[in-house]
């Protein structure tokens, strides 16, 4: 099953020193319909810092996420709202490591008959 990143890419800053910042906002494992199902209750949710005074907001859905267009007072600022599948991650916790499986018991009774059937794989029957 995928694992999506929710990501958002907002608008900061006013003037000459507006620019982007991109956040991962969660991690989702499973469908791409439901990791975008999750992504649009947060795009809709969403209220961005700036412009300070909103005189229109318009949210437009996209092939892979949502673009939220708030015009304020003298300016439009925009946030992007992407899905995207995590391909890798350097600082992801390390995958649980599988049970070993329990060892085949090949002793059988004097006539022949395994003392535990391996298909039970019971350790109570000895």
């Amino acid at each position: 099953m995928a694992m999506w990143g929710l990501i958002v890419e907002t608008t900061t800053g006013s003037g000459d020193r507006k620019h982007i910042e991109a956040e991962v906002l969660a991690q989702v494992r499973g469908e791409r319909a439901y990791a975008l199902a999750r992504l649009e209750k947060i795009a809709r949710n969403y209220r961005p810092a700036h412009p300070l005074n909103h005189k229109r907001r318009r949210l437009f859905r996209s092939g892979d996420g949502f673009l939220l267009v708030v015009d304020g007072s003298w300016q439009s600022h925009a946030t992007r709202f992407t899905l995207a599948e995590l391909l890798e991650d350097s600082a992801a916790p390390a995958e649980p490591a599988a049970p070993a499986p329990a060892p085949v018991e090949t002793a059988v009774d004097a006539d022949g008959v395994p003392k535990r059937p391996s298909w039970l794989r019971r350790n109570d029957l000895i």
